[in-house]
C-alpha cells in the first residue's frame, strides 16, 4: 500500500518535486517530466526516456551523464502525452537530434511516436527504439511484441553512454537497438500492487503461489505455479532467458536482479548468490552487475532477471562512468566536448507551440464554437457511463478506462473554452490537453485524433459535409498508422472504420449530415458491440485474451458513446432547435456482455 501521499491525483508531481530537490544541481524539473541539470554538451544526441510512473528509478531516477538526457513522466501506469514528450524533448535537445526510447506499451508508442512525427514536422531529428525484452510476452518469433521491463535499464544505459561521448544520432540509435536485440528479461510476482489512494491491490496471488510473466503496471502474470526456493527460482528465471541466447553472442554477460518495489536486499542477494551460479555453470562471466530496484511497480512484490549480452562495443559503454540519482558507475567522467548549451526556458516551448497559430475567419471561429459544444456533450456522455466503461475495463486490464476518458474529456474541455483562434486551433489544442491529462492509449489515441481533425480542418476552411467526411478518414488513417492495429485486433479502430466509411458512404448520396452521422453512429455502434466476439492482438489485454472474449471492448465501447452523442447533439443543432434524426433517449445502450448463447457460438 502507497501510505505517504497528499493528494493522489497530485502525487506524481510532488514525487517529481521532491526528486528535484533531493538532488540539486543534478535535475531540473520541466512540464511533463525532468531534464539534466546542467545540460548536455551542445551537439550531442539527447536520450530521452520515459513512461507512467510508478517504476523509480525509472524513469527520472535515470537521468544524468552517462544514462539519460532527460525523461518525461506520465501519471502512475500511465504513459505520458505526446504534448509532454515534446516538450520535455525540446528542452533536451541541443543541436544533436533526438533519441526516444521506451518500453514497448500501445500507450507509449502511440504518444511517442505522435511526439516523434510533430518534432520532425517541426525541423528536429528524432528517432525512436523500442525496448523489447521480456520473454513471456510474446514468442520468440514474434520479439517484436514483446514489451519492456527491467531490460529498460539496458538499452538507457547503452544509449546515454554513447550520447555521454559525442557519438552522432545515427551511431546511438544503432547501438541502442543492438543492446534491445541482445537483451532478455523474465520476471515473477507474490503479490500485487496498491495505486496511491485505493484499498485493495491491482491484482492478487493466491497464498502460496507465485505469477511468472508479469507486467509492470500491475498485470498478472500468465500463470501461478506454487512459490520455490531461491535456488529453483534462480532456475526458473534463468533457462528461459538462455534458451533464447542471441545469435553469435560469447561468453560475457551483464546480470540484471531486480526488485518490484517490495523485495527486501537481502532477498535480492540471496537470488543473485544463485542466479550467479546458474550463469557459472552455464559457461557465462557476469561483467559488472545489478542488484538492487531499477524499475519496480510501486509496492509489489516480485522480482526480475535481466541478461545483456556484452561484446567488445557494448560492454565498454556498459563499464564507462555514469551519474544519475539511481545509477552511478564510478570514475572520472569524461569531459564534454564543446559549449554548454544555453538554457531553454518554457517561454521558448511555449513559443515553439504557438508557432503554427493561424489567424482565424469569422466562419473558423463559429465552427470553433460548435467543435466545443460537441466536446461538452461526448464529456457528459462518457461521464455517465464511466463506471461500466471501468467495469468493462477490468476485465481483461486495469479498469482506469473510464476514469481515464473523462480526465481527458475534461481537459479538452477546459482546452476550448476560447474559441477566438478557431477551430484548426482549437482541436489541436484540445487534443494536447487531452492525451497530456489522460495518458495511456486512449489518450494517445483520442489526443491525435483531435489534432489531426484540427489540422486537416483548418481555420479558414469551409467545414461542407464531403470536407468533414474526408478529414475523419484522414483521422482513422493518423490512428491506424500511429497505434499499428487492423480490424479484428479488438481496438478502438474496429468501431472507427464502420464510422468512417458509413459518413463517407452517406455523404457521397448526398444524406444530410445530421442523418449521415446518425448512420454512422448507428453503425459505430454496431461494430461496437461485435467487437465482444474477438480476442484481443494487441495492447495490455492480449496475454489475457481468454478473459476478454464475451465482452466489447471498452476503446470501441467508448468510441461508439461518442459518436452517439455528437450524433444527437447534430440533430439539434448548434441553437438547440430539434431538427430530424434520433435522440439519444431512443437509442440503446451498447450491452457490455454477450448472451450465454452468443459466448458459445464465439
Amino acid at each position: 500500500m502507497t501510505r505517504i501521499h497528499n493528494d493522489p491525483d497530485r502525487f506524481v508531481d510532488e514525487a517529481l518535486e521532491g526528486l528535484v530537490l533531493a538532488h540539486p544541481g543534478r535535475l531540473r524539473r520541466v512540464d511533463g517530466g525532468v531534464v539534466r541539470d546542467p545540460a548536455a554538451a551542445r551537439g550531442h544526441a539527447a536520450v530521452v526516456i520515459g513512461g507512467g510512473s510508478g517504476h523509480y528509478p525509472a524513469f527520472a531516477g535515470l537521468v544524468g551523464p552517462g544514462v539519460a538526457t532527460a525523461a518525461v513522466c506520465g501519471n502512475i501506469f500511465t504513459s505520458p502525452s505526446s504534448a509532454a514528450a515534446m516538450r520535455v524533448a525540446r528542452a533536451a535537445e541541443t543541436g544533436g537530434g533526438v533519441l526516444f526510447s521506451y518500453g514497448n506499451y500501445a500507450g507509449d508508442v502511440l504518444h511517442f511516436g505522435e511526439a516523434e512525427r510533430r518534432l520532425r514536422a517541426e525541423g528536429m531529428d528524432v528517432r525512436t527504439v523500442l525496448v523489447t525484452d521480456d520473454v513471456a510476452s510474446a514468442p520468440a518469433d514474434q520479439a517484436q511484441k514483446r514489451r519492456g521491463i527491467a531490460g529498460d535499464l539496458c538499452v538507457f544505459r547503452i544509449a546515454g553512454a554513447a550520447a555521454e561521448r559525442g557519438d552522432d544520432l545515427d551511431e546511438v540509435e544503432r547501438l541502442a537497438r543492438k543492446a534491445n536485440d541482445r537483451t532478455r528479461s523474465l520476471g515473477v510476482g507474490f503479490a500485487g500492487c496498491t495505486l496511491p489512494g485505493a484499498d485493495s491491490e491491482l491484482f492478487t496471488v493466491p497464498d502460496g503461489m507465485m505469477s511468472v510473466g508479469l507486467g509492470i503496471h500491475g498485470e498478472p502474470g500468465i500463470r501461478d505455479v506454487p512459490l520455490q526456493s531461491a535456488s529453483r527460482l534462480a532456475r526458473t528465471l534463468v533457462e528461459p532467458l538462455l534458451a533464447e541466447r542471441p545469435a553469435g553472442a560469447g561468453e560475457r554477460v551483464c546480470a540484471i536482479v531486480n526488485g518490484l518495489g517490495a523485495v527486501k536486499y537481502e532477498e535480492l542477494f540471496v537470488l543473485f548468490r544463485d542466479i550467479a551460479g546458474e550463469l557459472s555453470a552455464a559457461g557465462l562471466e557476469i561483467v559488472a552487475p545489478v542488484c538492487g530496484e531499477l524499475v519496480t511497480s510501486l509496492d509489489m512484490a516480485g522480482v526480475s532477471l535481466t541478461l545483456l549480452w556484452l561484446d567488445d562495443e557494448l560492454e565498454q559503454l556498459w563499464t564507462a562512468p555514469a551519474d544519475a540519482p539511481a545509477f552511478v558507475r564510478r570514475g572520472p567522467l569524461r569531459e564534454s566536448a564543446g559549449a554548454a548549451p544555453e538554457p531553454r526556458d518554457e517561454e521558448t516551448a511555449a513559443v515553439a507551440d504557438a508557432a503554427s497559430a493561424v489567424p482565424a475567419s469569422e466562419r473558423s471561429q463559429r465552427h470553433a464554437r460548435e467543435a466545443a459544444r460537441l466536446i461538452r456533450v461526448a464529456h457528459d456522455a462518457v461521464a455517465e457511463r464511466s463506471g461500466e466503461l471501468g467495469d468493462l475495463d477490468a476485465v481483461a486490464g486495469d479498469g482506469d478506462h473510464g476514469t481515464g476518458m473523462v480526465r481527458g474529456l475534461h481537459a479538452a474541455l477546459e482546452a476550448s473554452a476560447d474559441t477566438a483562434a478557431g477551430a484548426a486551433a482549437l482541436l489541436v489544442r484540445a487534443g494536447d490537453a487531452w492525451s497530456d491529462e489522460a495518458g495511456g492509449t486512449s489518450g494517445a489515441l483520442w489526443g491525435a485524433a483531435l489534432v489531426a481533425l484540427g489540422e486537416g480542418l483548418g481555420d479558414a476552411d469551409e467545414a461542407s459535409p464531403p470536407h468533414l467526411a474526408h478529414i475523419v478518414d484522414l483521422a482513422v488513417g493518423r490512428l491506424a498508422a500511429l497505434g499499428g492495429a487492423e480490424p479484428g485486433d479488438k481496438t478502438m479502430l474496429d468501431a472507427m472504420l464502420p464510422f468512417a466509411e458509413t459518413l463517407r458512404q452517406a455523404v457521397d448520396r448526398a444524406t444530410a449530415l445530421d442523418r449521415a452521422l446518425d448512420e454512422a453512429a448507428a453503425a459505430a455502434e454496431h461494430a461496437a458491440s461485435a467487437t465482444a466476439a474477438l480476442r484481443p492482438r494487441r495492447g495490455r489485454s492480449r496475454p489475457l485474451a481468454e478473459r476478454s472474449v464475451g465482452h466489447p471492448d471498452p476503446g470501441a465501447v467508448s468510441f461508439a458513446i461518442i459518436a452517439r452523442a455528437v450524433a444527437d447533439a447534430a440533430a439539434t443543432g448548434p441553437a438547440g432547435a430539434a431538427t430530424e434524426g434520433t435522440s439519444s433517449a431512443s437509442a440503446p445502450k451498447i450491452a457490455l456482455t454477450v448472451t450465454h448463447e452468443e459466448e458459445e457460438r464465439t
